[in-house]
């Protein structure tokens, strides 16, 4: 739907502040295909960010919101073109200015905190010399000085020990750290305006609320503008002053985030704020025919009462040590430290924690992908313990993995009718013709068309591409699935869409699941326990309900507490 953006003007909200630091009017982009065509990414968009303001530009991948970032920017990837429209910064209209004018802006006058902090950092150059180098380029400093100032930027930054972590390369920080370096950068040059490109889409909720606090302090404190591009509602609702909502390259519609939160008017930002897991409040559950739906009491599993009583996976006090290099102050690395947990038929158990709390380790040891170094691990009543070989190939049909990548889980070699149907053909199930038949039933069951078989994995969207997992996952008809964060690499409404079907084939195959997870968000419309894990350690369990709404321990309120969106709700609750 393309008409008439709903806007402010039309919901009695105040208008947008005067003398903008940003404005664009009228943007048109376009991208020139291999053949010679163009095809339209923006249409139309208009825009203005005010002096202190946080302006969130929200919508699905392809919707036209980094290509609007990048326009402003002019950082847009060859093949990309601004067919129509104004640009100014400060009054000054820069729509005009040559590719070597443009170096002379970005970083003085607009800064850009780029996705992934992996990838936006020298790897060769230490990480103080990168923020000096905003310093010197732009004759703010000469190097001895820039590099002096570089460790208070680090400082502002909220970068711990920022002495020490300027000599430091970028593989030796760890994501939410490289993060704040790109802050650092972005802020150098104290610009006017500070484009934040999916600043926190890769990192914990942890800390990408600790990062977001303290870009919103560094607005507050310098009157920054900032243009935050998200994917999720919840993000903006907390964070923005106004959001405006792109569909296929159009504003659908804008306004001041209570209001839009509150009051959304067009149905495609009905459907963003539905499909949030961050704003959402209940569990999925299946109802009718029309799919699965949202309630508070979740009906009772097939065989629930059996799989409480004998689970399909049970770990005892499991223990996994790794061996640290020589040199090291030790000698082992304690990665899952006394685990024991229990997944029953047709339930759901989800192990929650940041990066390094073990989490995807104890998975491992679940699969026996890792040997445990104590305890015992059971699988239908069976301790595999010490399986090997044949014994524990022949297990491994009862339990099947989906990976938090659909872009790298997934062979570019095959078909996806190969690639479902490998499992079968591992196994020697079936011949031919009975493999495809089997690959084509399990398409249907993770609703897909029966044409993608004969596609492969590069013709299909991310959250095609997942399904195809799902499906492979069940070819051999499993009893436990662990899920390595299914659905965290997809946009909120792709995840809505995996998260209903991982419910209903729960439903319709009773299925356990182990469901890996940093995010609570995720976690509380699919989980029936909750495991919370810090350093190794289950510091908390119990029922979904019980974590999620009292939780007893500071790590899990802390967890809690940063799901996106719940400010905004608490708010509007309180309004």
């Amino acid at each position: 739907m393309t008409g008439t953006p709903v806007t402010d003007a039309q919901a009695t909200d105040s208008p947008a502040p005067e003398a903008p630091v940003l404005e664009i009017s009228g943007l048109e982009v376009a991208y020139r295909a291999a053949d010679g065509s163009t095809r339209p990414a923006v249409r139309g968009v208009d825009l203005r960010v005010g002096a202190g303001e946080v302006v969130a530009l929200v919508g699905e991948s392809g919707s036209g919101k980094s290509t609007t970032a990048h326009a402003a920017l002019h950082l847009l990837p060859r093949g990309g073109t601004v067919t129509a429209g104004r640009l100014r910064l400060d009054g000054r209209d820069l729509s005009d200015l040559t590719a070597k004018e443009w170096q002379a802006v970005r970083g003085r006058h607009v800064g850009l905190v780029p996705q992934d902090p992996t990838v936006s950092l020298n790897p060769v150059v230490r990480v103080g010399d990168q923020v000096a180098e905003v310093l010197v380029i732009h004759g703010l400093a000469r190097r001895a000085d820039a590099r002096v100032r570089a460790v208070e930027l680090l400082r502002q930054a909220g970068v711990d020990d920022p002495a020490g972590r300027a000599r430091q390369y970028p593989h030796q920080l760890s994501g939410g750290l490289r993060q704040r370096v790109l802050i650092a950068i972005a802020i150098a040059a104290r610009p006017r305006l500070v484009v934040a490109d999916e600043p926190t889409s890769a990192l914990d909720v942890t800390v990408q609320r600790r990062i977001l606090d303290h870009l919103d302090s560094l607005v507050r404190e310098t009157g920054t503008a900032v243009l935050l591009i998200t994917h999720d509602l919840g993000v903006a609702a907390d964070r923005a002053d106004r959001i405006l909502v792109l569909q296929d390259g159009v504003i659908v519609e804008e306004g001041a985030a209570t209001r839009v939160l509150a009051d959304p008017q067009h149905p495609y930002t009905r459907r963003l704020i539905a499909a949030a897991p961050s704003l959402a409040s209940s569990r999925l559950v299946i109802g009718d025919d029309r799919g699965p739906t949202t309630d508070v009491e979740r009906p009772e599993a097939p065989s629930a009462a059996e799989g409480t009583a004998s689970p399909v996976l049970a770990l005892d006090r499991v223990r996994k040590e790794f061996a640290l290099p020589r040199g090291a102050e030790r000698r082992t690395l304690v990665a899952v430290d006394d685990v024991s947990l229990a997944v029953g038929r047709g339930r759901t158990y989800a192990l929650v924690g940041e990066s390094g709390s073990g989490k995807s380790t104890t998975a491992r040891l679940a699969l026996r992908l890792e040997h445990p170094t104590a305890g015992r691990v059971v699988f239908r009543g069976q301790d595999i313990t010490a399986a090997r070989g044949r014994e524990l190939r022949a297990l491994r049909r009862g339990f099947q993995v989906v990976y938090q990548s659909p872009y790298a889980s997934l062979d570019p070699r095959f078909t996806v009718e190969q690639i479902v149907a490998e499992p079968l053909r591992a196994y020697g199930v079936g011949d031919r013709a009975e493999r495809a038949d089997r690959a084509r039933a399990l398409i249907e069951d993770v609703a897909l068309p029966a044409d993608v078989l004969r596609r492969g994995p590069r013709e299909l969207s991310g959250g095609q591409r997942q399904r195809v997992a799902i499906a492979r996952a069940l070819a051999l008809q499993p009893d436990l699935v662990v899920l390595d964060e299914p659905v965290s690499a997809l946009d909120v409404s792709v995840q809505a869409q995996i998260l209903e079907l991982l419910v209903r084939l729960q439903a319709e195959h009773g299925l356990a699941y182990l469901f890996i997870s940093h995010d609570l968000a995720v976690v509380r419309q699919v989980a029936d326990q909750v495991g919370v894990m810090s350093r190794g350690r289950l510091v908390e369990s119990g029922a979904a309900e019980q974590i999620l709404l009292d939780p007893q321990e500071d790590y899990t309120r802390e967890l809690v507490a940063a799901i996106p969106g719940r400010r905004a709700v608490q708010r509007l609750e309180t309004a």
